[in-house]
């Protein structure tokens, strides 16, 4: 069954939740009672001027007395919180209060002691108290608006609405949904199961399969390593890619870069940043995690790496690895101890959504790994959910959820390369191997996000970027405005950051196609000394899929290494001769 989306959470109750609540709703309310950026209000992080103010004043706790009980926000209502309207400001003590000062301060002039003239000794106690009048009145004002802000403050909401929106955004490891698929000659099926069933099904392949494709969202961490780990040791592994891996590391990865909704980007960070720092949830959400794990030995295999990596295997660092990771956040991806640590709470505004096409977007990164074993079954694990084909239906695909993008075959690659197969299963394959479907899956995937299978009815990248460094040209030129300069250097720096990352990726695509090109003509050097003849000679060989990717991917590093020349603005030489001119002898 499909993990609802927001706007079908809206519409109808989570079992987990409030049935008079919904995700979006809990999380807004918890962003109110979590700003970000927010401090303590004003004065609060300093005791000393607390103190003072508290001093100034006759008896501060009158106020809080005489205040309202808290509200809550009628828009957020709980079936336990009955509604009630948000306290007016000028309740009438506290109003009393502040008029009673304000009068104090005006008669000033006529509350001068007994006996005192207009001598400037008197006129210098008068002012004293004039200045002492002016201090208690600010300071009534400051502790009223601190206790205040205290009251409007919303409340959270239960332990199950946080537990039920927690889970929704990073589902628990055990009930973590997998895609399975089998081609066969003619057929191809495929099944969805949940990490907790994984290792049933990598044990062994029906006798009509010739390739079984596993795909589990799963990033960098734990859990990605352990369940890596227990599938190489359940069989014997493939054939070796030695140039196009790692050195004595023989299997492939790339990094993807792929198109996220922003809103939904925040959404993810904002209930794991704010979530993760509840320590009465930490227990229920521990327990859950492997609630319904029935594999033999994942549960044991993750208990083991953590102790041996000095890691806590808790709820949050489980999930941590489904959010994505920002173009100029972390270098490298590699080992379970290089998660992402988050620079801020905040996601800002990347200079790719200046473009119109763009306008709610986000373009983020994933791994994608792939495991593959001699007997034919292929393992890959990404948290890749974003959209890798772009078409002029992008705002239509973001809004699907993040777990239903698989079936998307016009928005995910994954789901277009299933799809690709589902009628004819491996007749159409040059070879029936393992190999030629990882080379035909890793090539597909390596080459995202582009607009070539839609007939380029949508602006690429490239296109996209170039129009915005135009627009930071003209910016430049433009009559000088307040502020003007300040945004249009953040906007600039921003966007050199987001091609240098665009571009490095590209290069690392680059030289991963390059070794497999060295690999699979090895392959098909062996097959030809062993007389393994191709199953179908008409279909499209290796060596032809990873020439295809390599040109694609050098065509497109060489795009971007000519934007981010051309975004380097130099210095005219009328402006050189005018500093030097300016400048001292």
């Amino acid at each position: 069954m499909k993990r609802p989306s927001l706007s079908e959470q809206t519409s109808r109750a989570s079992p987990a939740m409030n049935p008079e609540g919904s995700s979006a709703e809990i999380l807004e309310w918890i962003r109110q009672a979590y700003p970000r950026g927010a401090t303590a209000m004003k004065h609060g992080n300093n005791p000393r001027k607390s103190q003072r103010l508290a001093r100034n004043l006759q008896d501060p706790t009158e106020i809080a007395d005489t205040l309202p009980p808290p509200a809550v926000p009628q828009s957020l209502p709980t079936a336990t919180t009955p509604q009630a309207p948000m306290a007016d400001v000028r309740d009438p003590p506290s109003r009393r209060l502040l008029q009673l000062s304000r009068r104090k301060l005006e008669k000033g002039l006529d509350q001068l002691p007994e006996g005192c003239s207009s001598r400037p000794r008197d006129r210098s106690t008068k002012a004293a108290q004039i200045v002492s009048l002016q201090l208690r009145v600010s300071s009534t004002k400051v502790v009223y608006n601190r206790l205040m802000d205290c009251r409007r403050r919303p409340d959270l909401p239960s332990k199950d609405e946080l537990i039920g929106l927690a889970r929704h955004y990073y589902p628990a490891r055990a009930d973590l949904k997998i895609q399975v698929c089998d081609f066969g000659l003619g057929r191809a099926e495929r099944n969805e199961i949940t990490l907790g069933q994984i290792e049933e099904y990598w044990q062994a392949k029906p006798d009509w399969v010739d390739v079984r494709w596993i795909h589990a969202p799963l990033g960098l961490g734990l859990t990605h390593s352990s369940v890596e780990d227990i599938f190489l040791h359940d069989g014997q592994p493939g054939r070796e890619f030695e140039n196009g891996g790692a050195s004595g590391w023989p299997y492939l990865e790339t990094e993807v870069l792929n198109i996220r909704s922003h809103k939904d980007f925040q959404e993810m960070r904002d209930v794991y940043l704010i979530l993760s720092r509840l320590k009465e949830l930490e227990k229920e959400l521990d327990q859950c995690s492997f609630k319904n794990d029935e594999n033999s030995s994942l549960q044991s295999d993750i208990s083991w790496r953590a102790n041996h990596l000095a890691m806590e295997a808790n709820y949050w660092n489980l999930v941590s690895s489904d959010m994505p990771w920002q173009l100029t956040e972390g270098l490298v991806m590699r080992g379970p101890t290089e998660g992402l640590q988050p620079i801020s709470r905040q996601i800002g505004q990347q200079t790719l959504c200046n473009h119109p096409f763009y306008k709610d977007c986000h373009m983020v990164r994933n791994i994608f790994r792939c495991f593959h074993r001699s007997d034919g079954i292929l393992l890959t694990l990404s948290p890749m959910a974003g959209v890798n084909f772009l078409d002029q239906k992008l705002a239509q695909h973001l809004s699907e959820p993040a777990d239903a993008i698989f079936d998307n075959e016009n928005a995910s690659a994954p789901g277009y390369v299933f799809s690709a197969f589902a009628d004819q299963g491996t007749s159409t394959w040059h070879r029936r191997t393992v190999e030629w479907f990882l080379t035909y899956l890793i090539t597909e995937i390596g080459v995202t996000p582009h607009a070539h299978r839609q007939g380029f009815n949508a602006p690429d990248l490239n296109l996209a970027y170039q129009a915005v460094i135009n627009d930071l040209k003209r910016r430049r030129y433009a009559p000088w405005r307040k502020d003007e300069t300040v945004k249009l250097v953040r906007d600039y720096l921003a966007c050199v950051d987001e091609l240098t990352t665009v571009k490095s990726i590209c290069q690392q695509q680059v030289n991963l196609f390059k070794g497999m090109q060295q690999d699979v003509r090895k392959f098909e050097q062996e097959d030809n000394r062993a007389r393994r003849t191709p199953d179908n000679p008409q279909g499209e060989s290796m060596h032809e899929r990873v020439k295809w990717a390599l040109t694609m991917v050098k065509t497109r590093h060489d795009t971007f290494e000519r934007l981010l020349t051309s975004s380097q603005w130099k210095r005219s030489s009328s402006s050189v001769r005018s500093s030097r001119m300016s400048s001292p002898s």
